[in-house]
């Protein structure tokens, strides 16, 4: 079944007879974990949706699960679960395992939802936020091997800061078999133009643009490009090195060694609204590149370009075209719905507790959050080899990403 065209379709219908709605007592339930809840906090941007709907493909929609037990690991200074909880009818818990089993002792929930982003948490000496998803996931996982039984867990982001971390919850997963997702809303937000790499492609090259905070925005930049190139030929089979590059010796990267993907990072640029008028060179103040080299020969870098590009830009060239094929995702003009690009993600995460099936590979999110720990370790180091990256998978053929 053609999991995306079906989507589409139900959205048509949901516009006119509610194909969604479905009564409460019906729908999965789900434990939220939460870091902190405030106003534009991933917390509210998802969990919001889940309690009073959202609009996957521009399409009013009633939730199909329903929020009933909450933790918060941190109580933000205008924390929004407290009134929410209220509003809705969940109950917030003061410890993960009673959040997860209701307060029986037993798993007591259909799935759980895991959102590990924002809160005061300290910064190391790279420059990574030690957001404890890790340690979350450990409580919850915890809970599981307890009970006997397991539930579909999401992840908001990438796995952890440590790759040994991310690497033991991706294989706790794999130890209890239960079924698992990770990542951002990037992947599933709108594409302007829309492109779809086609299946089985010959890619030559590849390159994102970001923007923002090497760490919290380098994953989404990280993620614009796994996203798009897992699809080439061959599937996915890792990456063999990294390298992260700052200051001025991104342009001496880029005009020598990485010459190769100057035509693909203007063709990029291309198509935001919002690049700056004038040279890379002078617009972006602290410019990085991530340098990554894939097991198959595939060259890929990204760009981050504060200053001269705001927004997650993709682009690459294909074997058989002469020009390179970019992209803009999420959109491009002001005036949107707040934050819309979460409506795809939480009709993914819904899909999933719904049915127990991932709709793509959490093995693309254990991909990315090592290359992003591993370009931190480059850091001032130069290349690292990260023979551990040799993750093998086959991206979905359905690419789930919303089209208006």
């Amino acid at each position: 079944m053609n999991i995306h065209r079906n989507f589409t379709r139900r959205s048509l219908l949901a516009a006119g007879a509610g194909a969604f709605a479905v009564a409460a007592q019906g729908k999965k339930t789900v434990a939220a974990i939460v870091t902190e809840y405030r106003y534009y906090s991933h917390a509210d941007v998802i969990c919001g949706r889940i309690l009073e709907g959202y609009h996957p493909n521009n399409v009013a929609t009633e939730p199909r699960t329903r929020i009933v037990s909450m933790y918060t690991d941190q109580i933000a200074p205008k924390d929004m679960s407290r009134d929410l909880a209220a509003k809705h009818g969940f109950k917030i818990y003061p410890t993960i395992e009673e959040a997860v089993t209701l307060g029986t002792g037993r798993l007591a929930v259909d799935a759980v939802l895991l959102v590990g982003e924002h809160g005061s948490y300290p910064t190391n000496e790279k420059g990574q936020t030690l957001y404890p998803r890790h340690e979350l996931m450990q409580q919850i996982v915890e809970v599981f091997r307890k009970s006997g039984r397991t539930a579909p867990l999401f992840c908001d982001k990438h796995l952890s800061y440590s790759w040994q971390k991310a690497r033991q919850m991706y294989d706790w997963s794999k130890e209890l078999k239960f079924p698992f997702m990770a990542g951002s809303s990037i992947p599933v937000t709108v594409r302007v133009p829309e492109l779809e790499i086609p299946y089985n492609a010959r890619i030559e090259g590849a390159v994102s643009v970001g923007y923002g905070g090497l760490d919290a925005y380098g994953f989404h930049s990280l993620e614009t490009l796994q996203c798009m190139i897992e699809r080439r030929r061959g599937g996915e089979t890792g990456i063999r090195a990294v390298r992260m590059i700052e200051g001025g010796e991104v342009w001496n990267w880029r005009d020598g060694e990485g010459r190769w993907s100057i035509p693909i990072l203007e063709a990029a640029l291309a198509t935001s609204l919002r690049t700056k008028p004038g040279r890379m060179e002078d617009n972006a103040k602290n410019p990085a590149v991530f340098v990554l080299e894939y097991r198959d020969g595939l060259k890929a870098a990204t760009y981050m370009l504060n200053g001269h590009s705001e927004g997650f830009l993709f682009g690459a060239r294909l074997a058989d075209r002469p020009q390179p094929v970019a992209s803009h995702f999420g959109f491009r003009e002001k005036g949107h719905r707040a934050l819309p690009h979460f409506d795809g993600l939480v009709r993914c995460i819904e899909e999933l507790f719904v049915t127990g099936k991932p709709v793509y590979p959490v093995e693309r999110t254990l991909l990315t959050t090592g290359a992003l720990a591993f370009l931190f370790e480059s850091r001032g180091k130069g290349r690292v080899e990260t023979p551990e990256l040799a993750i093998r998978y086959r991206a979905p053929k359905d690419t789930f990403f919303q089209r208006a």
